[in-house]
């Protein structure tokens, strides 16, 4: 039998996908209103362990009004965002 078929089969990972660190908006509640977030800001919360790019999800609800600025964002996070009176910034 040939080799290519004796060995096992693995999936496929795609060489240059990018890994994002996930923020969600609950989490976000607890810096004060009117503050820019960033990527800095939530490695000193200690939401962020690393320094990878981050992503903002839509789980929870963001009581009041920030400037957060992130490397991706979901649609439904930029509307809530929006929704509360702040603003979504792409870096």
């Amino acid at each position: 039998m040939p080799l290519q078929r004796r060995l096992p089969k693995r999936g496929f990972r795609p060489v240059a996908r990018t890994e994002y660190a996930v923020v969600n908006l609950k989490r976000l509640a607890r810096f004060p209103a009117g503050s820019t977030v960033g990527p800095d800001e939530l490695v000193a919360a200690g939401l962020v362990r690393r320094t990878a790019p981050v992503k903002i999800l839509a789980a929870g609800t963001l009581p009041h009004a920030l400037t957060v600025r992130a490397h991706a964002f979901s649609s439904k996070a930029r509307e809530a965002i929006a929704a509360a009176g702040g603003v979504a910034e792409d870096l």
